[in-house]
């Protein structure tokens, strides 16, 4: 069979060799693109140093790669299931290793956030595709077994970070972070060329691209980042009010496009269930919590405790180790007894965690302030990261699950990047600020009580509207379905009781 044929509907076995192929492609392309997000909030300061960047222009670093990736990952995912999901995945690991290398060689902060667009282009063509491929590749008896396979090996890559990224940043350099990617998409390629087979979805390979809802959302979510960083940079109050009148009027068009669009990029009939509605209010609390504080950590640790990029990467390994441990015992937990407990008490115990961390203070000691902060904070993610994926993909008609879960990874990625944004300007850290050490400790401690209070509202709004009877837990003792969370966490599938399955049809 040539690399082009594509692999019968019985499809290929997780024991052969043609399906270990398969898995470590897609684990390497995953791993690739979560390498490069757990260590670039490690770099900032050396690249601030380096190149002379103020914090809104850090701020730009993290959020042009997120504004294009959440901009673009429904595009993604639909444009894989056109014209083919190896296609898009090897486009999109080329389009990633050649926007990592100019990351890699930029020689201002201009070039960087440049390319960082870039490379949030790339991220949105491969990320979609890596699980889109292992459903459409293994045979139906090995799917939950290469999923599981493909979300722990992902997870290891996740552990790996923090620890690869300091020693890159302490050792060679800063730019090293991105190079490092250029032999891995090398790697990825020869493996996808080779052994992956192609495969499409029929039923849509004529449909048009949502081109207008695309602009528009990219649109949205620029004016309003633009006019929160701008904010914290000191810009003119026209230069902050106009694009975020632009970004929320790009919108407003964008709901009334996508409501009258026969084939729309965000179904909004999806909204019509109230448990998937619920949920995704949650991820946007849950994850501005994350995003913000995973944001501040790092630059606290080595600009008030004068810690180095590889211990202050080193200090946020528990949080992956905990996740990897203990999320799969999590999701099973749902899918025993309801969502309802872990998603009502995971974000509480998180935000224990973060208030713990007001005890990160300069002279703070790591075994004594740093270590129980972040332990129970990773302790509280192990608890609702997978029940709350689960439970998105409970809300609605199985049909609509690959659609509900993309909907529900671009809302996981607006609240990281809306946070970044607003974050800095809510705490009152803004310019060079963020050199200084007691600026920085100030700052971070108001940061730690607005992100509790984003936790504890997560919780509440799963107290308040996901009941334990809106998702009906599967007995049978065969081997659950898996999906992924937004931080390489399989999660057992849930059902969705009858009358939710109703709300969440087109009617």
């Amino acid at each position: 069979m040539t690399p082009d044929t594509a692999e019968p509907s019985s499809g290929i076995r997780l024991s052969s060799a043609r399906g270990r192929w398969i898995l470590a492609c897609v684990v390497l392309a995953s791993g690739m693109a979560m390498l490069d997000g757990t260590v670039v909030n490690v770099a900032l300061p050396t690249i601030g140093r380096d190149l002379g960047a103020s914090l809104s222009s850090l701020q730009w670093v993290v959020n042009a790669y997120m504004l294009t990736l959440s901009a673009l990952l429904l595009w993604g995912g639909a444009l894989g299931d056109r014209i083919g999901r190896r296609r898009t995945l090897i486009l999109g690991v080329a389009w990633f290793a050649a926007a990592s290398a100019l990351c890699g060689l930029a020689p201002d902060q201009g070039v960087l956030i440049a390319a960082r667009a870039l490379q949030g282009v790339g991220g949105a063509l491969l990320t979609p595709g890596s699980l889109a491929l292992v459903r459409s590749a293994f045979h139906p008896d090995d799917q939950s077994r290469a999923v599981g396979a493909w979300s722990g090996l992902t997870g290891v890559a996740g552990a790996l970070g923090p620890f690869l990224g300091g020693y890159l940043i302490d050792g060679p350099g800063w730019r090293w972070i991105f190079l490092i990617n250029v032999p891995l998409a090398v790697v990825v390629l020869l493996i996808a060329v080779r052994h992956v087979p192609e495969s499409r979805d029929a039923a849509v390979a004529g449909s048009r691209f949502d081109m207008a809802g695309a602009t528009l959302a990219a649109l949205c979510l620029v004016g309003v980042s633009y006019a929160l960083i701008g904010s914290s940079g000191g810009a003119s109050v026209v230069s902050t009010v106009l694009p975020a009148v632009l970004g929320v009027a790009a919108g407003v068009v964008f709901v009334v496009v996508e409501h009258r669009r026969a084939q729309p990029m965000l179904p909004l009939s999806l909204f019509r269930s109230r448990l998937f509605s619920a949920t995704n209010a949650m991820t946007l609390c849950l994850y501005a919590a994350i995003g913000g504080i995973l944001f501040l950590l790092p630059v606290q640790l080595q600009i008030a405790l004068g810690y180095s990029a590889l211990e202050a990467g080193m200090a946020t390994l528990p949080i992956t180790l905990l996740m990897l441990l203990l999320s799969p015992r999590a999701g099973d937990l749902a899918r025993r007894v309801g969502p309802t407990l872990p998603l009502v008490t995971g974000p509480l115990i998180a935000a224990a965690g973060v208030l713990l961390m007001l005890r990160i203070e300069p002279g703070a000691s790591y075994a004594a302030d740093v270590l129980p902060a972040v332990a129970v904070l990773g302790l509280g993610m192990s608890v609702f990261v997978a029940p709350l994926t689960a439970t998105v993909l409970a809300s609605v008609e199985p049909a609509r699950a690959g659609l509900a879960s993309g909907v529900n990874n671009t809302a996981a990625r607006i609240a990281q990047l809306l946070v970044v944004a607003a974050l800095p300007l809510a705490v009152g850290l803004s310019g060079d600020a963020y050199t200084v050490p007691g600026a920085v400790n100030t700052s971070f401690h108001r940061a730690a009580l607005g992100c509790a209070l984003l936790f504890a509202l997560g919780s509440a709004t799963a107290t308040l509207f996901i009941r334990p009877a809106a998702v009906r837990p599967r007995l049978e003792e065969a081997p659950k379905p898996q999906c992924r969370s937004h931080l390489g966490v399989a999660a057992p599938a849930l059902e969705p009781a009858p009358q939710e399955r109703d709300r969440a049809t087109d009617g």
